[in-house]
């Protein structure tokens, strides 16, 4: 029990850890995008900073899912913007 208690007050500080880790590839995708992209890409990545420290406590689990969904956001409109709208490097 108290292994499972300390888990879940450490997970979500990792995962908000390396959802601040990946802050840099959506600086990056400006070599990509275009600059309102890259501005919702910011607004999406800022929302999930602060999702994830609201939610550390009563759902830690979905902090520490925070850097997987960060990341999958990152490419999943970085891939549709290059098919779909012709954005390349």
């Amino acid at each position: 029990m108290e292994l499972q208690r300390r888990a879940s007050q450490i997970v979500p500080w990792v995962g908000i850890a390396v959802h601040l880790a990946i802050g840099p590839a959506y600086a990056f995708a400006g070599l990509l995008a275009p600059p309102w992209a890259v501005a919702t890409l910011w607004a999406i990545w800022i929302a999930l900073l602060v999702m994830a420290i609201r939610v550390r406590r009563s759902r830690p689990w979905l902090a520490a899912a925070t850097p997987l969904i960060s990341a999958a956001v990152w490419l999943g409109l970085l891939t549709l913007g290059e098919r779909l709208l012709g954005w390349t490097a």
